[in-house]
């Protein structure tokens, strides 16, 4: 069975860190480290990836707002086999729920890895806001109804317990764990029909997936379509490239987001760069920005299980390192806004003009004070740009920490891994990226 992406992971950091290092010495690389700096104004409480903390492992965020009363809106966060943790606006714990248990002893356990929202979805019970999560142990998607006035916690399960794997056929490819992983939703204005955009771990395929209403108020889903991205590409010098990884991975796709304007979704593939696609999944792909490692050579070693960097024929873009993760979009009025990728090898955040998709910037999230500390290894990312109350009147974006410190000792002699999510002042950014 295998649940856990870190080999892979070292591999593409190596050959990341071996890149970013030249950049930083180098007048390219130049431009960021001179990105303006934004501080955060909380954080949630320390997850920790192991048996004592529930091997919780936070990585995406979605902001629900309270219609009724801002100040109380609440922030819905994944942590893979730690379920889903529920956060007020202060990044206090209101409510968590645990993945759900693997089928057998020898199964994958579920694993929250992505959630996004959709507002009064059409359900058998009445039209409801909802959180939809990607289950990449099991397979599937979940659904929960957002209640801030029910008793025991705002979210309940709404999942049809007829809905399907995502990408498997049965038990046994579950447990490969090539299963759903990214997701973003989108609902078709023209038609008023919901979906969920999902893409497949170590593979390049998205699905395309209708949420429907089940019998007693439950959501269920099907698939409507799948497309597959590139997993190789024509290099300017007549060469084939495909990014250095694990015998038989492919660049997979994690951070997803729809333009809601003009169906428009944005594919962060994470080797590669970020791709611009229609959300229904028909047309051609167009591929917006590259990562700096894009075209860069590399053999994997068994042994290190790294990535071993070749030369740099000078084919990648400017803006990411690689991975691209958490993608969101910073809506304003009109079509204006900025799409916001988080690079996550160099610990930068870069803003693309949602109409044309022109660079617009960046910035970092630096430490606020010796425990509020800087973001490092974004996974995922959530902005909304509606006041919030007295805390967030220009709005709010919550980005996760893959490295939250100050460590806790493991007993060993080392520190506990721990992560977390971070709440910023959305018109700090607005200021600091002159936005």
């Amino acid at each position: 069975m295998r649940t856990h992406r870190a080999p892979r992971r070292a591999a593409v950091l190596a050959l990341g860190t071996a890149l970013v290092s030249l950049l930083a010495t180098s007048p390219a690389g130049a431009g960021t480290s001179g990105l303006p700096v934004v501080r955060a104004t909380s954080e949630t409480a320390a997850l920790y990836d192991d048996e004592a903390g529930g091997n919780s492992d936070a990585d995406d965020p979605a902001i629900w707002r309270n219609a009724a009363d801002p100040g109380r809106s609440l922030v819905v966060a994944t942590a893979k086999e730690g379920g889903l943790k529920v956060y007020d606006l202060k990044a206090r714990l209101v409510q968590e729920l645990a993945a759900p248990k693997p089928p057998a002893e020898d199964d994958a356990p579920g694993r929250f890895n992505n959630v996004d929202l959709v507002s009064g979805l059409r359900t058998s019970a009445g039209r409801a806001d909802v959180a939809v999560v990607s289950d990449r142990g099991n397979d599937r998607l979940r659904v929960y109804r957002v209640d801030p006035s029910r008793r025991g916690g705002p979210l309940t399960d709404i999942t049809d317990p007829a809905a399907a794997p995502v990408f498997s056929v049965d038990q046994s490819e579950i447990n490969d764990q090539r299963t759903a992983y990214g997701l973003a939703t989108w609902t078709n204005k023209a038609t008023g029909r919901t979906y969920a955009l999902v893409s497949q771990r170590e593979r390049t395929r998205l699905a395309l997936l209708e949420l429907v209403p089940a019998a007693g108020g439950k959501v269920g889903y099907r698939k409507v379509r799948t497309l597959d991205l590139p997993s190789s590409f024509r290099l300017p010098d007549g060469t084939s490239w495909s990014p250095c990884a694990e015998p038989g991975e492919l660049p997979q796709v994690e951070g997803m987001v729809v333009d809601p304007a003009t169906g428009t979704l944005y594919a962060g593939q994470e080797d590669i760069g970020i791709w611009r696609l229609r959300a229904d999944l028909t047309g051609k792909p167009v591929l917006v920005d590259r990562t700096r490692e894009f075209g860069v050579p590399g053999v994997y070693d068994e042994t290190t299980e790294e990535c071993v960097a070749g030369a740099d024929p000078g084919y990648g873009g400017k803006r990411l390192s690689a991975d691209v993760e958490g993608l969101t979009l910073l809506q304003k009025r009109g079509g204006e806004g900025y799409l916001l990728a988080s690079s996550q090898g160099d610990n930068t955040f870069a803003l693309y003009d949602r109409k044309g998709n022109a660079y617009e910037g960046g910035f970092r999230v630096g430490a606020a004070s010796a425990t509020l500390d800087s973001v490092e290894e974004c996974d995922g990312a959530a902005v909304l740009n509606s006041p919030l109350g007295k805390r967030y009147p220009r709005g709010l974006l919550v980005v996760q920490d893959g490295d939250e410190t100050p460590g806790v000792p493991d007993g060993e002699g080392g520190t506990r891994t721990a992560t977390g999510f971070k709440f910023v002042d959305l018109g700090a950014v607005v200021d600091a990226a002159r936005l």
